[in-house]
C-alpha cells in the first residue's frame, strides 16, 4: 500500500512538471507571436526561449501549427474567463469596468515579471484549416460574449450599437501593450481610471452634437497601377496577416504577374512600408486638412473620424492594420511606430485645444488620442458589420462608442 503512495505522488509530480513545462513553452511561443507572427516562429527560437532543445519542444507540440493554434487557444480561453468575471456585475457600465481592470491588473503582472504576454490574434485568419475554422469559431464567442456586457438588445438598431461597442472595448483592450509601457507602473491605476472615463463618457460635451462635415482627401495615382495594388496588398495583409498575404496571393487578387509586384516594389517588406505610408499620409491628411478647413476642435474631431470611418467601411481603401508591424524588421518597425505616435499626439492636441476651447470634455488626451488610434485601426474588422447598413449609419454608430461614451444611446434615435 506504501509503494502505491509513493506512485501516486511521482504521477502527479510528473504531471505537473509537464504542464509547468507546456506552459513555459506557451508562454515562449505567445511572446515569439507577438514579435514575429505565428508564421514567423519557429520551434528553435521558441526552444531557446525556455532553455530547451527543438526536440523537447516537438515532444510537446508536434507541429509548429499546434503551437501556435494552443498559444491562441490560451489567449481566447483568458478572454472568455475575464468575460465571464465580469459578467457577475449587475450593469454595463460596472461589467466594462471590471473586464478593464482585469485586463490592467494582467498587464501589471506582465510588467512585474509574474506572468507572460499573451499572444495576439492577429494572425487567426492566417491559420490553416480546420484549425482556423476552430479558433474562427472560439473568437466569435469571444465577441458574442463582450457583446452581451450590455446585456441582451431588444431591437436590431441595439445589437448593431453594442457590436460596435463590443468591438471596440476588445480592441482597445489588445491596444493597451502598445502605450502602457510609457507610463510607470505606479500610474498604471490612474492611466486604467481615464481610459473608463473615455468609455464611460466619451470625448465630446454633453449638448454636442455628430453632424461632422467630411473631408475631400486628395487621391493620389502618381505611378499608375501603384495605388491599386496598395489597396489590394493593404485589403489581403488586414484579412490574412502579413505572411498570409504572399505576393502571389497579392498579384492574383489584381491578376497580374508576380513580375508585375517587382516592377512596383523591391521586396515584400518594401510593399508593407509603402503600405503604411499611403496608410498613415491619408490619416495625416485629414487631420491637416481639418485644421485648414476650421471650426472648433470639435468639428475638427468629427470631421477627421468620420472621413477616416468612411475610407475604413469603403470597399476600396482601407487603412493598414497595425498589427502587420510585427513582421518588419525592428529599424524599419520603430520608423513606422514613431509615424503612427506623431499622429496621435496630433489627435492629443486637438482634444487639449478643444477642451481648453469648450468644446471637447475635459479627458486625459495622450489616453484618449490612443483609444482612437486603436478604434480607427480596427474599424476595417467591422466593414461586414458597417455594409448591412447606409454608409452614414454606420459611421454614427461606430463612431458614438467614444464621442458619447460605450453606454449612451442617443445615436439610435437619430
Amino acid at each position: 500500500m506504501h509503494g502505491t503512495g509513493d506512485t501516486g505522488r511521482g504521477e502527479e509530480t510528473n504531471t505537473r512538471r509537464f504542464r509547468a513545462k507546456r506552459d513555459a513553452i506557451l508562454a515562449a511561443a505567445a511572446e515569439a507571436i507577438n514579435e514575429q507572427s505565428a508564421k514567423g516562429m519557429t520551434f528553435a527560437d521558441v526552444a531557446r526561449r525556455v532553455g530547451l532543445n527543438t526536440t523537447s519542444v516537438t515532444y510537446y507540440f508536434k507541429r509548429k501549427e499546434d503551437l501556435a493554434a494552443a498559444a491562441f487557444e490560451h489567449t481566447l480561453d483568458s478572454l472568455l474567463s475575464m468575460l465571464d468575471e465580469a459578467m457577475e456585475e449587475t450593469t454595463p457600465d460596472a461589467r466594462v469596468e471590471r473586464y478593464l481592470a482585469l485586463n490592467m491588473a494582467r498587464l501589471m503582472r506582465v510588467q512585474r515579471g509574474e506572468e507572460r504576454q499573451m499572444a495576439g490574434l492577429s494572425d487567426l485568419r492566417a491559420m490553416d484549416e480546420p484549425v482556423r475554422s476552430r479558433l474562427m469559431a472560439r473568437w466569435r464567442e469571444v465577441f458574442r460574449r463582450t457583446r452581451l456586457l450590455w446585456g441582451p438588445a431588444e431591437a436590431r438598431q441595439q445589437t448593431d450599437l453594442n457590436g460596435a461597442r463590443a468591438h471596440v472595448l476588445l480592441e482597445n483592450t489588445f491596444w493597451l501593450p502598445v502605450w502602457l509601457g510609457r507610463y510607470e507602473p505606479d500610474q498604471y491605476p490612474r492611466a486604467e481610471a481615464r481610459l473608463m472615463e473615455v468609455f464611460r463618457h466619451g470625448i465630446a460635451r454633453p449638448e454636442a452634437e455628430w453632424r461632422p462635415a467630411p473631408i475631400d482627401l486628395p487621391h493620389d495615382e502618381a505611378v499608375p497601377g501603384r495605388e491599386a495594388f496598395l489597396l489590394a496588398a493593404t485589403r489581403l495583409i488586414n484579412e490574412l496577416g502579413y505572411r498570409g498575404a504572399s505576393v502571389q496571393r497579392i498579384a492574383s487578387e489584381l491578376n497580374v504577374t508576380k513580375g508585375s509586384f517587382y516592377h512596383h516594389l523591391d521586396a515584400k517588406d518594401d510593399l508593407v512600408v509603402a503600405c503604411y505610408k499611403r496608410s498613415f499620409d491619408t490619416i495625416a491628411a485629414a487631420q491637416r486638412l481639418a485644421d485648414e478647413r476650421g471650426g472648433s476642435h470639435w468639428d475638427r474631431l468629427a470631421g477627421t473620424i468620420a472621413t477616416l470611418l468612411d475610407v475604413q467601411f469603403s470597399e476600396l481603401g482601407p487603412l493598414l492594420r497595425t498589427t502587420a508591424l510585427t513582421a518588419l524588421p525592428l529599424g524599419v518597425r520603430q520608423v513606422m511606430v514613431e509615424r503612427s505616435n506623431r499622429i496621435a499626439r496630433r489627435f492629443a492636441g486637438t482634444i487639449s485645444d478643444g477642451i481648453a476651447e469648450g468644446t471637447i470634455r475635459a479627458v486625459d488626451a495622450l489616453i484618449a488620442a490612443q483609444a482612437l488610434m486603436a478604434f480607427l485601426n480596427a474599424a476595417f474588422d467591422m466593414r461586414k458589420w458597417a455594409w448591412s447598413m447606409p454608409r452614414e449609419r454606420a459611421i454614427a454608430l461606430y463612431a458614438s462608442t467614444l464621442t458619447f461614451g460605450l453606454f449612451d444611446d442617443r445615436v439610435i434615435g437619430d
